[in-house]
């Protein structure tokens, strides 16, 4: 009963592709809301079971918004439906998104992995490329989510594993004609040609390092290579990119797992920075570790949540601001010190003796101020060219939001100005 078409893939061979026919009356109906999802209640109930199973899979602009606060650590998985669902910042706009993986299962032996092989407490599910397309489009159609993102367990070989996850994105993309965001994760070791078709069908691809070298890989996931699996797909999806300028193809995105193996802010933002320039990396994300029951790194202690916001910030200075690695306040142990803003730590250190003026300074020179980013340089230099910024209230009237973090380190017009906004 089921009908058989071809998909072709660049560079691989036909691959058979299945459809499922038209569902028959018997199928039970299941309501989500006030809309009717015709999808079996088997898949229904396998993604509710797995909607926890993304918490530590940032997909947005925002990641630390998009965990839930309620966290079933011993589990790592639920049973509502409603926590498939996240509210993720994307290049297009805020979005309802799916996250999902196509299975809990995995051959692989990652030390901090809930979804380990042989972890007895995991409850090992699976879905079918064309259970996964179908139960998408039906709450893409009653307007429950506006984007997917897809992950996987890893069963019966890395390229087998990332076939299915095509075959999905590509269910969704032609049987259902579905054009908004996908947001899809590529297997290590996966191979180039499918990496070109992720890139092809998805709007953000992710590989992720999770460690900043082979030394820390060996500790953290033993049985994946951190070079070849890994760092290369990232070099080779900006040589897809160079090579095909005129097609629109996807970003990519990395994630490293923090502290969990005696990894430092150093080695992690030495392989961002490298990567944002060398790779055309779109964002790095950083996931503080949190220890899981029945893995062996269960006893090593949580990572501060507020050591993940620093590599934030300081990621975006390197990617955003063109700061150097070398420039960034780094401790005598590598790390950054959890209770300075590194912007504001460098700006202590070189700007309230030498403060810059902000009716001459050059872009890169007004973004070195703390509370001034790209926008706000961008909209002083429009402003200057009319008038003369004399006061911190017109700061603000340019929209920048919090002006008087920027008086201990600048001039207006020669003066330095007061130490606090006005309060009338």
């Amino acid at each position: 009963g089921l009908r058989i078409r071809h998909i072709r893939r660049p560079g691989r061979r036909l691959l058979p592709m299945r459809v499922r026919p038209p569902l028959d009356n018997r199928t039970k109906v299941l309501y989500h809301r006030d809309m009717h999802i015709h999808t079996a209640p088997d898949t229904i109930t396998k993604l509710a079971k797995m909607a926890d199973a993304t918490h530590f899979e940032p997909a947005g602009d925002s990641p630390q918004t998009e965990r839930p606060q309620s966290r079933r650590r011993e589990q790592y998985q639920s049973r509502s439906l409603a926590e498939c669902i996240t509210n993720v910042s994307t290049p297009k706009g805020k979005k309802p998104i799916l996250k999902s993986m196509l299975t809990t299962a995995c051959e692989r032996n990652c030390n901090y992995c809930p979804f380990r092989a042989g972890r007895a407490r995991t409850e090992r599910i699976t879905i079918t490329p064309d259970q996964m397309a179908k139960a998408f489009d039906e709450l893409a159609r009653a307007r429950q989510v506006e984007g997917m993102f897809l992950s996987s367990g890893i069963i019966k070989g890395s390229v087998t594993t990332q076939d299915k996850l095509l075959d999905t994105v590509e269910i969704v993309r032609q049987k259902y004609r579905y054009r908004g965001y996908v947001h899809l994760k590529v297997m290590p070791g996966a191979e180039y040609d499918q990496l070109y078709r992720a890139m092809q069908l998805a709007d953000r691809v992710s590989v992720n390092l999770e460690a900043p070298s082979s030394e820390r890989m060996a500790a953290l996931a033993p049985k994946k290579h951190f070079e070849r699996e890994l760092l290369d797909l990232l070099i080779a999806a900006e040589k897809i990119r160079r090579d095909h300028p005129h097609q629109k193809l996807a970003r990519t995105v990395t994630q490293f797992v923090v502290g969990a193996v005696g990894d430092t802010d150093l080695e992690l933002l030495s392989l961002s920075s490298r990567l944002y320039r060398q790779a055309n990396l779109a964002r790095a994300y950083y996931s503080a570790f949190e220890p899981v029951i029945q893995t062996p790194l269960e006893n090593v202690s949580a990572t501060h949540p507020k050591r993940e916001f620093r590599l934030y910030q300081s990621s975006f200075l390197l990617r955003d601001y063109l700061w150097e690695v070398e420039e960034l306040p780094f401790m005598q142990d590598g790390n950054l010190d959890l209770n300075l803003d590194p912007k504001r730590a460098w700006a202590d250190a070189h700007l309230v003796h030498a403060p810059v003026e902000i009716n001459t300074a050059e872009r890169t020179q007004l973004m070195r101020i703390p509370g001034i980013g790209p926008k706000g340089a961008d909209a002083i230099i429009r402003a200057r060219a009319k008038a003369t910024i004399a006061e911190l209230n017109q700061l603000r009237k340019l929209g920048i939001a919090a002006p008087d973090q920027a008086a201990n380190y600048v001039l207006l017009n020669g003066k330095r100005p007061p130490a606090q906004l006005s309060l009338l």
